[in-house]
């Protein structure tokens, strides 16, 4: 049993390190995997997951200013529901829904696919030919998210903001200059430059979970199923915790 446990713990150690060889291979001009590919999942990790993104942050960004708005409405403190929301948008929850949305769609979808190829021996085929899979097929996905994130989270900040303006006029009677004004001021490149960082371990982490609960899936159906689901659940509780070090990492920081 306690050798059961303990080859179960070096499976995603071992899969960690072989990211981390084939990317060094890549980034040093060894790369075994076609621009075809890597555009295909570009594509899906960007301009297909943006509409999505954009909606879910838009609304919660109205949701933060409604709550804000009607606290803060009490004390005559309206105009600081700007301050909250552009905090809050650029700071956490930019980063973590469009993570969430991002894990649920595209997580998912690289543990499904990978699994089904396993399932259907296209792995072994691979290996056969000489082509390994954490080069083939993990890197560019990995990679993908790693470069995209950053890019989601800009329009999911951009998407907070403009909910939290939308709530915040109609609600407190605050001119949209006003607003935006009041939340250039709070915001700094501080706040920024965290969500960006927390964008960028997100990507990697969701990359890596699906790529992983796809590559080592039961080969038969139910593997398929069984493996969408653990990456997804795996990739939302690593985000959340993800972000509580980050939370504790700049509290320790002061920033």
């Amino acid at each position: 049993m306690a050798k059961l446990s303990l080859s179960i713990a070096k499976q995603p150690v071992a899969f960690l390190g072989g990211v981390l060889l084939s990317a060094v291979a890549a980034i040093g001009g060894q790369w075994r995997f076609r621009g075809k590919d890597l555009a295909r999942v570009l594509a899906d990790t960007s301009a297909r997951a943006v509409l999505i993104v954009c909606v879910v942050n838009f609304l919660v960004g109205a949701i933060l200013a409604f709550v804000g708005a009607v606290q803060l409405a009490k004390f005559g403190a309206g105009i600081f529901v700007a301050d909250l929301v552009g905090i809050a948008v650029a700071r956490e929850m930019a980063a973590i829904i469009a993570a969430v949305v991002i894990a649920g769609r595209t997580g998912a979808a690289f543990a499904a696919e990978l699994a089904t190829m396993q399932a259907n021996e296209e792995i072994d085929a691979l290996e056969v030919l000489g082509l390994p899979a954490m080069d083939f097929l993990v890197l560019p996905r990995v990679a993908a998210l790693l470069a995209m994130m950053p890019l989601l989270y800009v329009f999911a900040c951009m998407s907070g903001l403009l909910g939290g303006m939308a709530v915040a006029t109609a609600m407190l009677d605050l001119s949209a200059a006003a607003y935006m004004q009041r939340t250039s001021e709070a915001l700094s490149w501080t706040h920024l430059g965290l969500g960006v960082a927390k964008s960028f371990a997100f990507g990697a982490l969701i990359g890596m979970v699906g790529c992983y609960y796809g590559l080592f899936a039961n080969r038969d159906a139910a593997g398929v199923g069984i493996a969408t689901t653990r990456a997804v659940v795996t990739s939302i509780v690593g985000i959340i915790v993800v972000d509580a070090i980050f939370a504790l990492g700049a509290q320790a920081l002061g920033l």
